[in-house]
């Protein structure tokens, strides 16, 4: 944690000393304080719509595939990834000089709604997870005319 701290308060001044508009810092301390709490630094993601699905892809670097689960309820993707396997790379003292790979359990959710669960493609290679998720199609709209 004081190894986040540190990073955070880094980045933050050299963000605040290089800064050319406002709003690079306001942007620079939402990633900053991300990073401190762990939720920035899993699962970052790319998503794509256009009318007959979406595509997402999801960095999950160091994620064996067994590791990954996936499930979608009410619009709602949900992503969860354990990493359990990271070694302890301390000398014979424990010191480590920085250590920044978490172990643990990470999970995200999306709302995408009016996906066609049984289509969902899911495939992962090289530390990326690659979702096709299609579309439901629409209803067929009837027009009444009022006579």
């Amino acid at each position: 944690m004081a190894n986040d701290m540190m990073n955070w308060r880094n980045d933050f001044f050299d963000r605040f000393n290089d800064l050319t508009k406002m709003d690079d810092l306001v942007n620079g301390l939402g990633r900053s304080l991300s990073n401190v709490t762990g939720n920035g630094s899993m699962l970052k993601t790319d998503i794509k719509e256009n009318d007959e699905q979406y595509v997402m892809k999801v960095d999950v670097p160091g994620i064996d595939k067994k590791d990954i689960a996936l499930k979608y309820r009410d619009g709602t993707l949900s992503i969860a990834v354990k990493r359990d396997s990271i070694s302890d790379d301390s000398d014979h003292d424990g010191n480590i000089i920085a250590s920044e790979r978490q172990s643990g359990r990470f999970g995200r959710q999306y709302a995408l709604p009016d996906v066609d669960v049984d289509k969902i493609e899911a495939h992962y290679e090289n530390g990326v997870l690659e979702l096709t998720l299609p579309k439901k199609a629409a209803a067929d709209t009837h027009h009444i005319e009022i006579q």
